[in-house]
C-alpha cells in the first residue's frame, strides 16, 4: 500500500525547466542579434550625414 512516485514525474520538472530557459536565452539570442544588426545600420547612416554626404538614406525596392 506504499505508492511509488514515478521517476518520469519527478525528471519532468527540471527538464521543463531547462527546456524554457533554453527558449529563454535562444529569444533573447536572436533579439540581441536584431537589435544589432538594426542599431549597425543606423550608425552607418549616421556616419554618412555626419561626412556631409546628402544621399545617405537606403533606397527600398520594390
Amino acid at each position: 500500500m506504499n505508492e511509488q512516485p514515478d521517476d518520469t514525474e519527478e525528471a519532468a520538472g527540471p527538464r521543463r525547466g531547462a527546456l524554457i530557459a533554453l527558449v529563454v536565452i535562444a529569444a533573447l539570442v536572436a533579439g540581441g542579434l536584431w537589435l544589432s544588426h538594426t542599431l549597425r545600420g543606423v550608425g552607418q547612416v549616421q556616419d554618412c550625414v555626419m561626412a556631409g554626404r546628402s544621399n545617405c538614406a537606403p533606397v527600398q525596392a520594390q
